[in-house]
């Protein structure tokens, strides 16, 4: 089975875009499960129409190949995220863009210093509803709680949706170089979408935990937030992004299914779709 039920599948070698599973969530803290989210986007993936109805092209076409997921290494988050760096950096060096599948935010981290180590001007644009931003959590600093903090460490960083955090990361954020836009902001300004792109340049890395969008239509991830963003909120960026930068990679995490809903199974699968589309679109093929 592969992202989308392409037959025949395609080759690495002709792939633009290569999805690779990440099945982890040991430092998941609330409700686990987001191991499992890597098979049901390709599951759901396997019943979408392949003609992209607003794009008007099969994007398929442009080449999707689906690697083998990442072995789980159960030594620990540091041991993981290396093993996730590994991976994808093969990928990179072929000059194909990763598109992670999780699992939780902590694999982030390895996926985004493979791709910077290709390119070092890399800027790093977060949807969440949490800041990420702790030194450590749980004794770890390579807790999902710590994603952001770690990316901060060596490259630009924009957050988006962001509508949680603690008195540590309230304290972090005006003394950092994170630029950071709460869901409120989102809401409050219609002009938001370009505030955004101002910081945006360049190689860019996209990283998408499910929890930037309001529960009413997103409700399997590990901590919902109320307030969050909308499923046109989050398309109206992802195209303007993918039309002023190089977008290197991105990935899809925290997707934790619920038994008997498939609809956000079916939403994270669509978002990865539209999103190779519009990357592609850039390039105009």
């Amino acid at each position: 089975m592969n992202f989308g039920g392409i037959y025949p599948e395609c080759s690495l070698r002709d792939a633009t875009f290569v999805v690779v599973p990440v099945p982890y969530d040991l430092t998941s803290t609330y409700q686990p499960g987001s191991r499992r989210g890597p098979q049901a986007i390709i599951e759901a993936s396997t019943n979408m129409e392949l003609y992209d109805e607003e794009l008007k092209k099969e994007t398929y076409l442009c080449g999707i190949a689906t690697a083998s997921p990442v072995e789980i290494d159960a030594r620990g988050p540091k041991h993981m995220i290396a093993a996730v760096r590994k991976k994808i950096g093969r990928i990179v060096a072929q000059n194909k863009i990763p598109v992670m599948l999780g699992g939780e935010h902590s694999i982030t981290l390895g996926a985004v210093q493979a791709v910077a180590e290709k390119y070092p001007n890399l800027t790093v644009l977060q949807f969440d509803a949490h800041a990420d931003l702790r030194d450590t959590y749980q004794g770890t600093p390579f807790n999902h709680a710590c994603v952001a903090r770690q990316v901060a460490e060596f490259c630009k960083l924009v957050q988006v949706g962001i509508r949680s955090m603690s008195k540590e990361e309230g304290d972090y954020l005006p003394q950092s170089q994170v630029k950071s836009f709460s869901a409120d902001y989102v809401f409050e300004h219609p002009n938001w979408v370009d505030a955004v792109c101002k910081h945006l340049r360049g190689d860019v890395y996209i990283t998408i935990d499910l929890d930037v969008f309001d529960p009413s239509i997103m409700s399997a991830t590990g901590t919902p937030e109320p307030g969050g963003l909308y499923w046109r909120d989050v398309l109206k960026l992802l195209k303007k992004a993918s039309t002023c930068c190089n977008v290197r990679g991105f990935d899809v995490v925290e997707l934790a299914p619920l038994p008997g809903v498939v609809a956000p199974d079916f939403m994270a699968a669509k978002l990865i779709y539209r999103l190779m589309g519009y990357i592609i679109g850039r390039d105009g093929k």
